[in-house]
């Protein structure tokens, strides 16, 4: 599910070229097109700083969710400090101009958007996951996080 029309397109694309059999869809992570209960695993990378309604869609997965179900929300933390950035596009092997411009797109717009991670177990919170029983698990890394949410 990707809310970019283009997106979708590329992914449907290289499903067929690799012949995986797999759903893709155009959607609002805010007000999925899908019913309730009905999937086992959602996984969102990297998108979630681009979402308008955050909590929303933290709802949204939880709604979907199928009893015994996990969803995986990995993205940047907005409090990943410079040197953590810098250690991990030091860590890529690309070039020196690469870095620069890997440096200025984390630094200016990426992180910007991002959460810090005292506000993200906040939404988690609002969006009805920590309640009784549901487990809820964030695990940070140098510049993102894990949230692991089973319903």
């Amino acid at each position: 599910m990707d809310i970019s029309k283009t997106f979708v397109e590329i992914a449907a694309k290289n499903a067929a070229t690799e012949g995986v059999k797999v759903a893709i869809e155009q959607g609002n992570a805010s007000a999925l097109p899908v019913a309730d209960a009905s999937v086992d695993f959602v996984v969102c990378r990297a998108a979630f700083k681009n979402f308008s309604e955050p909590v929303k869609a933290l709802g949204e997965m939880r709604r979907v969710l199928r009893p015994g179900g996990t969803a995986l929300l990995m993205d940047m933390r907005r409090d990943a400090s410079t040197a953590e950035v810098q250690s991990y596009v030091d860590g890529l092997g690309v070039n020196w101009w690469n870095q620069k411009f890997m440096m200025l797109t984390f630094k200016h717009m990426l992180i910007k958007r991002a959460y810090p991670i005292a506000e993200i177990r906040t939404m988690i919170r609002e969006a009805g996951w920590g309640g009784e029983g549901v487990d809820t698990r964030l695990e940070l890394s140098p510049m993102g996080f894990e949230a692991w949410m089973r319903r």
